[in-house]
């Protein structure tokens, strides 16, 4: 089954993430960037920060659970289980840091099929408590073609 183009624009319900120092320091862990910003208040504070800053890739565990939800839409017809991924593309208007309170809205950015394979582009626009935005996460997926 071909991928759902009439889905490009659909917006999804936004979904809220708090940004906790010891997510970030577990990130950081995990990613094996050492960078003192990172795990040290302190360090951050040194350089203007509020708190703890993430990693710019952090932004993935924020956006995942809206992610999802257009992964999961039935109507988009995507084949999870022959998903590859194909991009990944952060747009930050100002870093994530520890004490955020973000609100994620994600959209269908782009969907078409090419060779047998759907390529959709997930969009996810991440704001603050105020709404000032914060970063939009590019995520294309490939889901490839079912070989004969």
């Amino acid at each position: 089954m071909a991928v759902n183009v009439d889905l490009v624009g659909k917006q999804y319900p936004p979904q809220t993430f708090e940004v906790g120092r010891e997510k970030i320091r577990e990130f950081a862990a995990a990613v094996g960037d050492g960078n003192p910003v990172y795990v040290d208040v302190e360090a951050a504070r040194a350089l203007g920060h509020p708190d703890l800053v993430a990693p710019p890739t952090f932004a993935v565990v924020v956006t995942r659970g809206p992610q999802i939800a257009v992964i999961d839409d039935p109507e988009l017809g995507l084949d999870f289980s022959r998903v590859v991924h194909g991009d990944q593309k952060f747009h930050f208007t100002r870093p994530i840091v520890a004490g955020d309170v973000l609100s994620t809205t994600s959209s269908v950015s782009s969907a078409r099929s090419v060779a047998g394979n759907d390529i959709v582009t997930i969009r996810s626009d991440v704001a603050d408590a105020v709404g000032s935005p914060v970063v939009s996460v590019f995520a294309t997926l490939v889901a490839r073609a079912v070989e004969d």
